[in-house]
């Protein structure tokens, strides 16, 4: 297991270091999110670690008769950038022999993220790093931890999270007329307030102490509803902030960095319902089952980085990315010329912009020059064109994947 994450780990290092992802960077910080999720459960105790839930209807009953699920619960990061790009980048599963035994008390999601963040800084101990964190974190002890590695971070604020910070929020904001920001984005109509240096107790007797920011945005924009009428919806955003807001960084901060945690979840979500088998125990043994589940990751890793790769990009496009897929494994051309081609050298290069080398132009679609959508009787046509197309691509895909004289890298 050592080994396999190791090689992810080490994977993700060199494309930071050749700044592949300098581009989508946050105040010159690379965006993490972290978001818990279970993977697997059941009602045979087939290990230790396992964390334990007593099911509903069972708590009257004596202890003896109690019955209880046993599941494994994974902590993941992820880089998460604000083009949709999701890089899986570590996962730390809750224990229940890391929990307060004493207590009888089993792992939990915030004891498994210090041990995460810790892993993170060991791995990339120079990195500017920027958490995005949903509403369980914002407590002394994760801002702490922020803190001592000089983390910046965006975080969930909660209506009934942290009462004194919002309390001190209502009482500053009528006295901070000038802390708020309009825009619109996308089809949507945003309104920034918010307030800079609220002091945040905690801890025991209120001994410690930190200053905190606090933003709230409230958004508005049109929708159809179930009988086709047009209707307002409303949203409401609230984050607490490392950094001071300006108007020249509200935007930055909330809407490309922080509202982007919906990546990791997005990622969860792929890895449990699109062929990865998340969720799929595929050993009842603890150390297999996490190797098992670290080579998924690295393979979602590959798979993310082949999707965005200037070779690969346009078929991607044009068929699909599980069409793609597919495609790799369909016997498109015979097992003999495959393993000659893969012993060869390969070059692929990456569509990933870097500070002195735009982005790649994106691929045009099957529209009109203009962009204007097609006219009701050419779709028969374009779907021929299409069809086409998609056969196209995949005689000449594996000849994009193993070409054994790769044109010269521009970078």
């Amino acid at each position: 297991m050592g080994q396999i994450e190791h090689a992810h780990i080490d994977l993700v290092e060199r494309l930071i270091r050749k700044k592949k992802f300098a581009n989508y960077r946050i105040n010159n910080c690379y965006p993490i999110a972290i978001d818990g999720t279970q993977k697997v459960g059941g009602a045979t105790l087939w290990s230790e670690s396992l964390q334990e839930k007593r099911l509903s209807g069972s708590d009257q009953d004596a202890p003896e008769h109690a019955r209880y699920q046993y599941h494994v619960y994974v902590l993941e990061a992820n880089l998460c950038f604000h083009n949709g790009m999701v890089i899986p980048l570590m996962s730390e599963f809750l224990d229940y022999q890391h929990g307060d035994t004493e207590q009888n008390k089993q792992d939990c999601e915030l004891r498994a993220f210090h041990r995460l963040a810790e892993r993170i800084k060991k791995a990339f101990p120079r990195l500017a790093v920027m958490l995005l964190l949903d509403g369980l974190y914002p407590n002394g002890p994760v801002l702490e931890r922020c803190r001592d590695y000089h983390w910046q971070f965006m975080i969930v604020l909660k209506d009934d999270s942290l009462p004194t910070v919002w309390t001190e929020y209502g009482a500053l904001l009528k006295f901070k007329p000038d802390n708020e920001h309009r825009q619109s984005w996308g089809e949507r109509a945003q309104h920034f307030r918010w307030v800079n240096d609220i002091r945040y107790e905690y801890g025991p007797n209120h001994r410690h102490h930190r200053d905190v920011h606090v933003v709230l945005c409230r958004e508005n924009w049109q929708a159809l509803d179930e009988d086709g009428e047009i209707v307002t919806k409303t949203a409401k955003h609230a984050w607490i902030s490392s950094q001071k807001l300006r108007r020249e960084n509200v935007h930055q901060r909330c809407n490309l960095a922080a509202r982007h945690r919906w990546g990791i979840e997005s990622c969860n979500l792929v890895e449990k319902h699109h062929g990865y088998r998340y969720e799929h125990l595929f050993a009842k043994n603890w150390n297999a089952m996490r190797g098992y589940h670290y080579l998924m990751r690295l393979a979602h890793l590959l798979n993310t980085l082949a999707r965005f790769s200037s070779a690969l990009v346009a078929q991607h496009l044009a068929i699909g990315v599980r069409a793609f897929i597919h495609s790799c494994a369909a016997p498109i051309a015979a097992h003999g010329s495959i393993r000659q081609r893969s012993n060869s050298a390969w070059n692929v290069r990456s569509s990933f912009a870097s500070p002195d080398r735009p982005a790649n132009r994106a691929v045009p679609s099957l529209h009109s020059p203009r962009g204007a959508p097609l006219l009701p009787e050419r779709h028969r046509a374009v779907e021929s064109d299409r069809a086409s197309a998609q056969a196209h691509s995949q005689k000449r895909l594996l000849g994009h994947l193993f070409d054994p004289n790769p044109p010269e890298s521009s970078e």
